[in-house]
């Protein structure tokens, strides 16, 4: 009885153990979300101003984008992070007083941390008075800080700074962060006394490259919207594990694997603690996998795999071959030599013969779950997200896990699973016809990039609507293949699916003539590639002179008609010559949210007539891989990059000017090209589009 209380004991504590070290981690990957974007809301700039002989101001200025807020430095406790300095000590100099902050706080009620809250918009300098030791010196130090706006908040960042002081300057001077390449000097700042909006103006902001250099190509499939980028891989993740479940490599395994645990463990509280030990040993190998992958690409390549051909083609390829195999043609299987090595190690008593245990289902069940795991690890990796594999991972295991476990706490629920049969392999062939369908959505990104031309929004539809037609009547039972079981009738579940499927291949066919068919726009060809256009007025006399003076119009067309400019200095002199707005784009050929933008909000007649009357329309496509003329080649003073096609000319731009690499990004601008009022990004709400547009124009207007 000791020996067996102990053995329970032991098996709890690895629950526990496991239960506290490996929880957290799992759950930090979701914690990640905002911090997987490009978002750099805040740039810091840094100069020094001589008051006397022996004493100095150091001043840190904080330039905020419009609709984002630095806290002050007097946050009560328990709310959001304060901004603080930490300055190094030395003996050139030596702090007099406190960090002051001026203009003073904004201070206001906040109801998300219950209590008042002081922050500071647009600017604000802080100003450290030193005593001076020495003639010529460098002050470095850290500051750390919060910034929000009214949707989210980023992570509490810390910044190294050094600034160089010269007492016997007639001039200030000033040094960009530590961790910037490029240093850029302030103009003089007024004295400490003088107006604080004449002082602010006067100070030149260093170029800091916080924002990633690495991250400026638009991403297919997922996008990178905040709100959706990783939970959008995660339950794409889930939804593939539950189909793995009831894959014919798993699904039967089922009753083995909680027999073995009901008679095994000897007891049912011993059972359920091995179910769980068990259930979290399948999540801990597929997130490891995910990560592995990260490990592998790294961050650069993970985000320059969405545009590049290399990788879209490749992506291609695999999924047609995943496709294939579950279509019957072949297995993908792993060596025997390792799965009956994983095996042999499973028979160990304890946590590391469940966990191996886990290990083998995994390489057993590989010939089925391989093309889901690979077909999500191709969609996580085009997205461009670093912890998009992982969190991917997660989900699929997550799906996998759960029911295992439940099972084998409750294993009186086995008798209400349905029995094994063809029904299965049917699961398979349905998984593949919807990889043959993803595919392509992975080759016409890189024949839009590259303007190959051959997969035109019409052929795209051509092999769609082939593919669902199939599949609808494979469910029917009027196509067999290899492995399947002959039919003796057909269930009500095979018939619903079937004819909704087929709902879907009639629902394409109109898009053969232009219809819009809004709710797949994001996943098809732009509707300009069509080649027969029976929806759309195009190419009349007068839109052929509209164009013919606009640099890049062979290749590119704006949506609905609209008349848009593809070239940023372009089409700001023409803003300023008809005294207009401009709305900048920020769009990409495999942007799918910029397709559901433009086919759902962009569509609306109040949305299209404001942009047609109100604002001088460009479109700057991020990842286009057409190359510029050597004249227009250039090394950017930004990334340190050298600047080859017109994507990567555009991507730079956004990240250099805007802080930002999201598409798609809607930015409206003067003549001169300076922001009027907060930056658009994702979002389908039309009204809140079209007050976006109506403020554009009335700041324009400056009412």
């Amino acid at each position: 009885m000791e020996r067996k209380a102990s053995q329970n004991t032991s098996s709890f504590s690895k629950t526990t153990w496991l239960l506290r070290r490996v929880l957290p981690l799992l759950a930090l990957f979701l914690t990640f979300n905002l911090q997987a974007q490009i978002l750099n809301p805040v740039k810091w700039s840094y100069s020094f101003q001589k008051v006397n002989d022996k004493e100095a101001d150091l001043l840190i200025q904080a330039t905020i984008e419009p609709g984002w807020h630095v806290y002050s430095q007097n946050i009560p406790e328990g709310g959001p992070i304060p901004t603080s300095f930490n300055f190094t000590a030395s003996k050139d100099y030596k702090p007099v007083g406190k960090v002051s902050e001026s203009p003073t706080a904004t201070q206001a009620f906040d109801k998300n941390f219950g209590m008042n809250i002081s922050w500071h918009e647009k600017q604000v300098i802080f100003t450290q008075r030193i005593k001076v030791n020495s003639p010529e010196f460098t002050v470095s130090g850290t500051l750390e800080f919060m910034v929000c706006n009214a949707e989210k908040c980023l992570p509490p960042t810390e910044v190294e700074f050094s600034i160089p002081v010269k007492m016997g300057s007639s001039a200030s001077a000033a040094a960009a962060p530590a961790n910037t390449n490029t240093t850029e000097a302030f103009a003089p700042i007024p004295d400490s006394k003088s107006d604080t909006s004449a002082k602010t103006s006067e100070i030149k902001p260093a170029t800091t490259d916080q924002v990633s250099s690495t991250a400026i190509s638009s991403k297919p499939v997922t996008q990178n919207t905040a709100s959706s980028s990783l939970w959008g891989i995660f339950i794409a993740g889930f939804l593939g594990g539950l189909a793995a479940f009831f894959m014919p490599c798993i699904y039967p395994m089922i009753p083995l694997t909680v027999s073995f645990f009901t008679k095994k463990s000897g007891s049912r509280a011993k059972g359920i603690q091995s179910a769980i030990i068990y259930g979290l040993s399948i999540i801990v190998i597929y997130v490891a996998l995910g990560l592995i992958i990260t490990l592998l690409f790294g961050a650069s390549a993970l985000n320059e795999a969405a545009s590049s051909a290399t990788f879209n083609l490749l992506f291609f390829i695999i999924l047609v071959v995943f496709a294939v195999s579950f279509l019957g043609a072949f297995e993908i299987t792993l060596p025997s030599a390792l799965v009956n090595k994983m095996d042999e190690k499973s028979n160990k008593q304890g946590f590391v013969g469940l966990f191996f245990m886990a290990f083998t289902l995994a390489l057993v069940s590989f010939s089925c779950t391989g093309p889901i795991i690979g077909t999500l690890l191709v969609d996580a990796v085009a997205n461009g997200s670093y912890l998009g594999p992982a969190t991917g991972m997660l989900g699929f295991s997550a799906a996998l896990a759960i029911p295992f476990t439940l099972f084998a706490i409750f294993p009186s629920w086995l008798k209400e699973m349905p029995k094994s049969g063809g029904w299965l392999n049917s699961v398979k062939v349905s998984l593949g016809f919807l990889e043959l369908a993803l595919a392509f959505k992975f080759l016409s990104n890189v024949d839009l990039a590259y303007h190959w031309g051959f997969l035109t929004r019409d052929v795209f539809l051509v092999l769609w609507i082939v593919i669902f037609a199939v599949w609808g009547f494979y469910l029917l039972g009027k196509i067999r293949l290899s492995h399947d079981s002959e039919m003796g009738f057909l269930s009500l579940p095979r018939l619903m699916l079937s004819m909704l499927i087929l709902a879907f291949s009639l629902y394409m066919i109109p898009g053969l003539w232009g219809a819009p068919l809004k709710a797949i726009s994001a996943w098809l060809p732009p509707q300009p590639t069509q080649d027969f256009d029976l929806h759309t007025n195009r190419g009349s006399s007068q839109d052929v002179k509209e164009i013919a003076g606009k640099k890049y119009a062979n290749l590119f067309h704006a949506p609905h008609g609209l008349d848009a400019f593809y070239d940023y200095e372009q089409g700001l002199a023409y803003a300023k010559q008809v005294n207009k707005p401009v709305l900048i784009d920020f769009t990409g050929w495999s942007c799918t949210n910029c397709r559901k933008m433009e086919a759902t909000v962009w569509a609306d007649k109040e949305v299209l007539r404001r942009l047609r009357e109100d604002y001088v329309l460009i479109s700057l496509y991020v990842d286009d891989k057409t190359e510029l003329s050597d004249s227009e080649k250039y090394t950017s003073a930004f990334s340190g990059k050298t600047i080859k096609t017109i994507g990567q000319k555009w991507g730079d731009f956004q990240a250099s000017k805007f802080g930002t690499n999201s598409q798609p990004y809607y930015v409206i601008v003067n003549g001169e090209g300076n922001s009027l009022v907060p930056p658009q990004a994702f979002n389908l709400d039309t009204n809140n589009y079209i007050e976006f547009l109506k403020s554009g124009a009335a700041g324009y207007e400056g009412k």
